[in-house]
């Protein structure tokens, strides 16, 4: 694809990530023309008074989660699927997720049971207490995932080993949910469904430079997972380190999903299917090219499936992870009769 036709791949894919916050911001159960949602971002008064603080306590910073919640997964599951030269490996597939997931079953069920507290209905202080558990279940995998690597020079036993934690968190889970009161399992899985409205401005001040730092290091590993694309022995051969390059990769990857999972939920699909999207857009495997272009989809995809989850109509707000699962999957099962084709071709 010549450098023109990429340029305005990369300028329409801009366009519809501007029309696409707008829409967010703008549309929702109240109806604010787009006049005053303008004059509110600029600091100026809307024409009634509760029209600033649903922008700009509300819907501003759910906008603003999305387009880095959208980016962050999407880098992360281009590094997982370059890493380990797996099509369906995503951000969550080191079991990451799952032990954020652990660490929040920990806190609403086990203590739930211990103290006979529902940490969902104390407010402010229960919801800190889920994003704190969150983030400590999953960087506690994370440090097991890292420390592993370190032994296992074969990038296939480090994914079983990865699958294995996971199943494991969720097993723990499933007990836990077993002995737990109606209550509490209910908040457990109504935070199992993901969302990008739980991120306050208090909490983007940590949510925002930890994701962008998230994704400048993945800017530095670009040359690494262009390596990677032709195997771990022809890196080795380029003089790349090996367990280097791939212990920064994990900590890239490991540390944008801790942070997202903690703050948003398990967000599903989204950081599996849209390398696949840019893939298909651009027609290239360059990480140069696919790097800036994955961080554009998956924003633009993640304001999009939030748009559709906050539509006028719906009872509240739809769960994000029913939308991106429904656009998600049909993804995937495209991925997958895909390459069944080629291997039936080759063979």
């Amino acid at each position: 694809m010549g450098p023109k036709r990429v340029h305005i791949r990369f300028l329409l894919l801009f366009i519809c990530l501007v029309v696409l916050f707008f829409l967010n911001v703008c549309i929702g159960s109240v109806s604010i023309p787009f006049d005053q949602v303008v004059h509110i971002l600029a600091g100026k008064e809307g024409e009634r008074a509760s029209w600033a603080p649903i922008i700009l306590s509300t819907r501003l910073p759910q906008t603003i989660t999305a387009i880095l919640a959208g980016a962050g997964l999407a880098v992360g599951g281009l590094q997982m699927q370059t890493l380990f030269r797996n099509p369906l490996a995503g951000p969550s597939i080191l079991g990451i997720s799952s032990g954020a997931g652990l660490g929040v079953a920990i806190v609403l069920l086990f203590v739930g049971n211990i103290w006979g507290v529902a940490l969902s209905g104390i407010g402010v202080l229960g919801h800190m207490t889920v994003i704190v558990a969150a983030l400590l279940g999953a960087m506690v995998v994370l440090f097991i995932i890292l420390l592993l690597s370190k032994s296992l020079k074969d990038n296939t036993m480090l994914l079983i080993v990865g699958i294995m934690v996971g199943y494991a968190a969720s097993a723990i889970v499933g007990i836990l949910k077993f002995y737990s009161r109606k209550e509490d399992v209910h908040a457990y899985v109504i935070w199992g469904l993901g969302s990008f409205s739980n991120v306050s401005w208090e909490h983007l001040t940590v949510f925002i430079p930890v994701i962008l730092f998230g994704l400048v290091l993945s800017f530095l590993l670009i040359k690494p997972l262009n390596v990677f694309i032709l195997g771990e022995n022809y890196a080795a051969n380029l003089g790349i380190n090996i367990q280097r390059a791939r212990f920064f990769i994990l900590i890239c990857t490991g540390l944008l999903t801790a942070v997202i999972t903690a703050f948003c939920g398990p967000i599903a699909f989204l950081g599996l299917a849209v390398p696949h999207i840019t893939k298909g857009i651009f027609r290239t495997s360059d990480q140069k090219k696919l790097m800036p272009a994955v961080i554009l989809t998956g924003a633009t995809l993640a304001l999009f499936c939030n748009l559709i989850a906050r539509m006028p109509g719906f009872d509240g707000a739809l769960p994000i992870n029913a939308v991106t699962s429904i656009i998600g999957a049909p993804i995937v099962i495209s991925v997958i009769m895909r390459r069944r084709k080629l291997v039936g071709f080759n063979a």
